[in-house]
């Protein structure tokens, strides 16, 4: 039931939590008024008031005890005294002893002066995003600088959906603005789920793992800290083999599985077979988490794109700028056949080459359209690099073969190289 807009108290008993669901059109505000309480593991400063924008959810856990105040309107708020957080914080205290041991471990040994990798993996809905702030977060606290990396093209917690991105966590996740983001690392997939294209999806992953790799060869801090890595809530079929793929990858030592026992066997049958150093660790999903439909995923990454542009309560102030076709390129990955009908043997289909680097003819079809500003130099870097943001579609003007779109900032775009995926926003 939607509690009204007059402020309440609630006193928590220790290890338990308070759990609010903000309504989607109303804003809501929380202050720590004795004990001591946390939001996805980072401390609630005592007596300020923090304000939670609509379409949050959170919860306020306590481990000793702790009267907290709520001030406006929310769908859901209530007690609960049955949390996973004794066994979350457990196995913080295992990545905590291996980093420890990283630490100590010379560097000049790679095995031993690494720190765990952690995957945390679980179907849709199942906290992963929550247990990997608190992982962050008690890390951060702990005085280390842990890299987060996020693979959920679906949502998005570092940048905007359709993206793989990483980026080192320095202090604890404020539970309102998520992670600061100096200089993170963002792949443009381009769609919010792999099927359009995995085998781009593997390739970007792999980029990235790369460049992972080298920043910890030159740096035995990040090394030691080692990674978090938050997937996608697809765990069947090709769901399945990505997360296989990406425990590859990434080189992990740890998967946290979230509330599936299917999951958890079948992946322990496998790291079994291929005789992986892996530890597999199943967890039970907070009764909490609240499953969410198509239409309200489908709202949220339109969000978020919303706060790439305007931020989260319209602090900035997006530019509008204007490029002439001749100045920019637009490519996209994937589609259009490998070879000709007459190349292939009689009978057989041409297949849709996956890497196929196409450039796009721009037309009104952009319209609409988020595209990534790529730092490659040449076509043929596009599939390999990085990119440095991303720019909105407004408008097509084909006679005077000019586009309308907007930016974060003023000023010249850094590449002239564009590259379109599925991602469309429709503003307002």
């Amino acid at each position: 039931m939607a509690a009204s807009g007059m402020t309440r108290q609630f006193k928590l008993a220790k290890e338990s939590e308070l759990r609010i669901e903000v309504g989607m059109e109303s804003s809501l505000s929380v202050r720590l008024l004795g004990g001591t309480a946390e939001i996805f593991g980072t401390e609630m400063p005592p007596e300020n008031w923090i304000s939670f924008p609509p379409r949050l959810k959170f919860a306020i856990f306590t481990w000793i005890g702790a009267t907290i105040e709520v001030n406006g309107t929310s769908e859901v708020e209530y007690v609960a005294d049955e949390t996973p957080m004794v066994s979350y914080v457990n196995v913080h205290a295992v990545l905590e002893g291996r980093r420890a041991r990283a630490k100590g471990s010379p560097s000049n040994n790679a095995e031993s002066s690494q720190g765990p990798r952690v995957i945390v993996v679980g179907p849709t809905d199942s906290g992963k995003s929550s247990l990997t702030k608190m992982l962050l977060s008690w890390a951060c606290k702990r005085g280390w600088k842990p890299t987060f990396v996020d693979l959920d093209i679906g949502q998005g917690i570092i940048t905007i959906p359709g993206c793989i991105a990483a980026t080192p966590v320095e202090m604890p996740i404020d539970p309102v603005e998520g992670i600061p983001l100096e200089m993170p690392l963002v792949y443009f997939f381009g769609h919010t789920s792999p099927s359009a294209n995995a085998e781009l999806y593997k390739v970007k992953m792999k980029e990235l793992a790369k460049i992972l790799e080298r920043q910890f060869a030159g740096n035995a801090e990040a090394r030691a800290a080692g990674m978090v890595i938050n997937t996608m809530g697809w765990v069947e079929g090709l769901g399945y083999e990505l997360i296989l793929h990406t425990i590859d990858t990434f080189n992990a030592d740890v998967v946290l599985v979230l509330g599936q026992e299917k999951l958890c066997s079948m992946l322990k049958n496998d790291v079994l077979k291929k005789k992986l150093s892996v530890d597999i660790v199943k967890l039970h999903k907070s009764g909490g988490v609240v499953p969410r439909n198509t239409k309200f995923r489908q709202k949220a990454r339109s969000f978020r794109i919303r706060e790439y542009f305007y931020g989260l309560t319209n602090d900035l102030s997006p530019h509008s700028n204007v490029a002439n076709f001749g100045d920019i390129s637009v490519y996209r990955i994937g589609g259009g056949p490998q070879a000709p009908r007459s190349a292939l043997p009689i009978g057989a289909e041409p297949a849709a080459d996956p890497m196929r680097l196409v450039l796009v003819n721009i037309s009104h079809e952009l319209l609409h359209s988020v595209l990534a500003v790529s730092y490659a130099k040449e076509a043929d870097q596009v599939i390999s690099s990085n990119v440095a943001g991303f720019i909105y579609v407004t408008e097509i003007d084909i006679q005077r073969r000019k586009m309308t779109y907007l930016a974060p900032c003023s000023g010249e775009l850094p590449s002239k190289i564009l590259i379109v995926g599925s991602l469309t926003w429709l503003e307002g």
